[in-house]
């Protein structure tokens, strides 16, 4: 249960090597969270990140997670509700692929659509339930400002975001009133380990940054959050040019 002070005492992160993860663990650690679970393929940084939350005092354990194996979620996750219960679950595993690579390659196409939206919908409707049976929890879901609407230079990776800020959407609106929460996050370029390499676009933000809007959402018990804020504006007139200007874009 959440503290007196409406901190959550205990995570459960799904990406459990998730640089954004990671930094708002560190974020709810300092605020009195105690315990974090990191759900993940088993991996060095996996391992790397319990470690570095240990040391800020938390007590941490890692849970075998493949967002690839939806049969395997609920035997996974249920293995953590078993535990008890859990305040806040962190939804932040994804791949950004390669567009150049994955419009030849549709095995590669799949591989993204199925790690970042039918995995996620698993995932997703897996804690929903389990936080649903407890009566109260929030879900936060990393969605993306590339799903507002598809750009030519990422629209694969661009369309499984659009699918999932949707199902978190509809999902939040089917556990309205029940006492679970969902909160969709949706960041503009991160600058972090899997975006490394690319041309920085306009706005971007970082993983701590992203992790303050989080804290922040939560606290408020927003529905959504724009990192940086501003972007909301920006995306809100992207997503109504004509598609003849729109394709015209250096995007």
């Amino acid at each position: 249960m959440k503290d007196a002070f409406g901190a959550p005492q205990s995570l459960l992160v799904l990406g459990g090597a998730s640089e954004i993860a990671v930094a708002t663990a560190r974020r709810l650690i300092a605020r009195r969270t105690r315990t974090v679970w990191l759900a993940g393929r088993p991996s060095p940084g996996l391992e790397a990140a319990a470690g570095e939350l240990r040391a800020l005092g938390a007590e941490v354990h890692t849970v075998d997670f493949d967002a690839l194996d939806p049969e395997g979620h609920e035997a996974a996750l249920g293995k953590v509700f078993a535990e008890g219960d859990v305040d806040l679950v962190l939804l932040a595993f994804g791949v950004l692929g390669d567009q150049a690579h994955d419009e030849s390659d549709p095995a590669a196409a799949v591989r993204v659509a199925q790690t970042n939206y039918t995995g996620a919908v698993s995932a997703g409707l897996v804690c929903a339930a389990a936080l649903q049976q407890q009566g109260h929890g929030s879900l936060v879901v990393l969605s993306s400002v590339a799903g507002e609407r598809a750009r030519r230079a990422n629209f694969i990776y661009g369309s499984s975001k659009a699918g999932l800020d949707a199902f978190a959407q509809g999902l939040g609106d089917a556990l309205h009133g029940t006492g679970v929460h969902v909160l969709v996050v949706r960041p503009g370029f991160v600058r972090s380990r899997m975006t490394a390499g690319l041309p920085e676009a306009p706005m971007a933000t970082t993983p701590q940054a992203v992790a303050q809007a989080v804290e922040s959402g939560l606290r408020r018990r927003a529905e959504t959050v724009w990192v940086p804020g501003r972007l909301r504006l920006v995306m809100s007139a992207v997503r109504h040019l004509p598609r003849p200007l729109f394709r015209r874009l250096p995007v």
